[in-house]
């Protein structure tokens, strides 16, 4: 028979007995398997290759269903549904020369029913009506304040009380961000208690600390508005109170410039309007958000041209200047900046809370001058053009063009630097629908032929007036009213996308936060704005609709008006709250929406964030930078 060996082992004495080691081969006579075993065995060699085979189907499916939903649609449908994590920024497909993006598939051409009015931003007529009972809805609000909290920063409608920012004493918010607003609609004998309280009563040595940007966008920017606008008025009385206003800025200004003695020259968050000196943001590690510190510009700037003293506009300036050498994202950048070193800290890029401002005073900037520093319109163009290619989404239902955030990750596979896609939209981006309208007719001192635009104008008043939809698609709730934020779905939710284009988070620990409504101006902005800028009258209709739902549901019996703790929820919750931007923005862009386009026209005044009127001036400094 045949035998197998194995290698010896080297052994002495009797062990050479066993120097090899026979191993009969199966089919010996000594170890024979019956055919029952043999039969067995196969049937167990057959069982173990069938669940092979199963399992490696099973991991080819699994490997092609991976590269369906992720290789495929990168490769296919990048311009409908972007990943959630890339490497480099998102690309949302809108943006000049994207050849397959938002822009190729409107066309180049507006429909006829999507072309604006021809009178659009030359002369439109007032509605009366409406106009009215958007003024009594102020003069509601107004007495209430004046009843129950006369002089106090803030009002709470429900409790029927005041209260002021700081233990230190009120500093005017309410009041001083009234001012241009009593002016506005003409409220003369209102407006003569309130100049006679900043006379007597308001006083900025108050040893406490204040936010440098809203005690800047709503305090400053309230009376150098007030000053502007009492020095052009009809009234020979009313024009006497303009050196009240510009006295009184000068001096809060002078405080504010302590904010701005970091050592990048980034302003602190913080002021204290007593010792003068900057705070930095305790709850943010001292870092200052980009919407604090570039939303100065304007008051700063403007209140060196009135006095001639330019340390105000080199201070605002400078932030402009590092900003722009740190915005490496396509013009777009992160809510966060070091105060210390002047660099952007990794976190969101985003266009709501923190980030908003920025962009709108890009724009801005360069109206406020007259067009006159060119480098603010190329800074804003650059970051349009980020936002169209990296934030902006629309949904597969309807459609409908939504903002997006861009928020800092790691990638899964090899943990580097990435960035999520959350498409979460704030009401205080609705800004940006209107912002974009403006930048096409710069307050009506650029042509625009509506049935011929440019690539860049086309996709802008495409994107422009796809966000003032979308925010007004936000009020279709219970009350009428938008919720603070908004998410939209994404194309990966493939069940949801097909029947929902929007949804509000649910609530957190009992907590709706999302959900609520505190009065906010920013979609009416932009109504006011693209009405102006197009004539087009659904914007007025949509607005009036808005007016109404306030109306409706935050109206207090007693006096003043409150923000609702639940949109879905009717009847809603009132807040006792009563924001002052409700009167220094909501009222006011509304009233204007239903006024004749006259009364504050866009080629010769500019708004600031707290909707602060200030005239378009002929600058008497100009930097190198902004020629640049």
């Amino acid at each position: 028979m045949v035998e197998i060996r194995q290698r010896a082992v080297p052994t002495t004495g009797s062990e050479k007995d066993h120097d090899q080691v026979k191993v009969p081969l199966p089919g010996s006579a000594s170890n024979r398997l019956d055919k029952k075993d043999i039969d067995k065995k196969v049937e167990q060699i057959r069982t173990l290759n069938l669940l092979r085979l199963v399992l490696s189907l099973a991991g080819l499916g699994a490997v092609l269903w991976f590269g369906y939903k992720t290789v495929y649609p990168i490769l296919f449908q990048s311009s409908k549904t972007p990943s959630d994590t890339q490497t480099q920024l998102p690309g949302s497909g809108f943006g000049s020369g994207s050849g397959s993006g938002y822009g190729s598939k409107f066309g180049k051409t507006l429909l006829p029913n999507e072309q604006p009015s021809p009178v659009g931003g030359i002369k439109l007529d007032a509605d009366i009506e409406k106009r009215e009972a958007v003024k009594d809805a102020f003069v509601w609000s107004w007495n209430a304040y004046e009843k129950y909290a006369w002089g106090a920063d803030e009002f709470s409608p429900l409790s029927k009380s005041g209260s002021n920012l700081t233990s230190a004493g009120g500093v005017g918010y309410t009041i001083v961000d009234s001012l241009d607003a009593l002016l506005v609609f003409d409220l003369i004998p209102e407006y003569e208690r309130a100049r006679d309280w900043c006379k007597n009563e308001l006083n900025f040595d108050k040893d406490a600390t204040f936010n440098t940007f809203e005690t800047t966008i709503r305090i400053l920017g309230g009376l150098l508005s007030a000053h502007y606008l009492t020095s052009v008025h009809p009234s020979s009385s009313v024009q006497a109170d303009s050196p009240l206003y510009l006295e009184l800025a000068v001096d809060l200004g002078e405080r504010l410039l302590g904010a701005f003695s970091s050592p990048s020259g980034i302003p602190w968050s913080g002021i204290n309007l007593a010792t003068r000196n900057g705070i930095p943001d305790k709850d943010n590690q001292g870092v200052a958000s980009l919407a604090e510190a570039a939303s100065l510009q304007l008051e700063l700037k403007y209140l060196s041209h009135l006095t001639g003293d330019y340390v105000y506009w080199r201070k605002a300036e400078k932030v402009s200047e590092i900003i722009r050498g740190e915005a490496v994202h396509d013009g777009i950048a992160p809510i966060f900046i070091n105060p210390m070193n002047g660099q952007f800290v990794a976190s969101e890029i985003r266009l709501g809370s923190r980030g908003d401002s920025y962009y709108e005073y890009l724009l801005k900037q360069y109206l406020q001058t007259d067009r006159q520093e060119p480098v603010y319109r190329d800074m804003y163009d650059e970051a349009m053009g980020g936002i169209k290619k990296h934030l902006i989404g629309q949904t597969k239902k309807s459609g409908l063009i939504f903002t997006q955030e861009l928020h800092p990750a790691r990638h899964p596979r090899d943990q580097t630097q990435t960035w999520q896609i959350v498409p979460k939209q704030d009401h205080l981006v609705c800004f940006l629908g209107g912002s974009f309208i403006l930048g096409l007719t710069e307050g009506g001192k650029k042509p625009v032929d509506w049935k011929v635009l440019d690539e860049r104008d086309m996709e802008d008043f495409i994107v422009g007036k796809g966000i003032v939809e979308s925010c007004m698609k936000t009020h279709d709730t219970a009350t009428g009213l938008a919720p603070e934020i908004a998410m939209f779905v994404q194309w990966s939710d493939e069940q949801r996308a097909q029947t929902e284009d929007w949804y509000i988070k649910p609530n957190q620990n009992g907590v709706l936060i999302d959900g609520r409504n505190i009065l906010r101006p920013e979609t009416v902005e932009s109504l006011f704005l693209a009405y102006r800028s197009t004539g087009d009258e659904k914007y007025r209709e949509w607005g009036w609709q808005v007016f109404q739902a306030f109306q409706k549901w935050c109206k207090v019996p007693s006096g003043g008006y409150a923000g609702i703790e639940d949109v879905q929820t009717v009847p809603p919750k009132q807040l006792d709250r009563m924001e002052t931007f409700w009167l220094a923005e909501t009222l006011k862009y509304l009233y204007l929406l239903f006024d004749d386009s006259d009364h504050i026209p866009l080629d010769k005044h500019i708004f600031n964030t707290e909707a602060h009127i200030l005239p378009v001036f002929q600058p008497g400094y100009i930097s190198p930078f902004a020629t640049s």
